[in-house]
């Protein structure tokens, strides 16, 4: 990657539907180079998705979950990645080894996925922390 991938990147994460020739004026460069070069990351799995952020009143928390010491953290985060309001997955360093981001629809979901996650028997504890806003970087 280069520093026009880079800066291709930076747009597409605050808008993943910039269209390619916005892009192209914004970097200096022609819209086929742009197409090319997301094509690209996207076939080599630099880009592995493009998402949605929205503002539709549903709860966003951080669910904090630190698993027993003998598991594979890799194997936990893959089937958490998998459950419904689940966004994002995180393999961290500190006192907590994954964190989940989730997108509810209330309270009640997002105490759900916290008995889901306790209720796996490679986990031993959760902290939960409410999103309360949230801006672009």
């Amino acid at each position: 990657m280069d520093d026009l991938d880079h800066e291709i990147l930076s747009i597409l994460r605050r808008d993943a539907r910039t269209p390619y020739t916005e892009i192209a004026d914004r970097v200096g460069t022609s819209e086929g180079t742009v197409r090319n070069r997301v094509d690209r990351m996207t076939k080599d799995g630099v880009i592995e998705r493009f998402t949605v952020a929205t503002r539709t009143g549903n709860i966003k928390a951080m669910v904090e979950v630190s698993v027993a010491v003998d598991v594979n953290t890799s194997e936990v985060s893959k089937r958490m990645a998998e459950w419904d309001d689940v966004d994002f997955v995180w393999q961290v360093s500190g006192e907590q080894d994954v964190v989940l981001i989730v997108d509810t629809a209330d309270t009640a979901a997002v105490n759900d996925l916290i008995t889901r996650a306790r209720e796996l028997d490679e986990v031993k504890s959760t902290k939960t922390r409410l999103i309360l806003d949230e801006r672009l970087g």
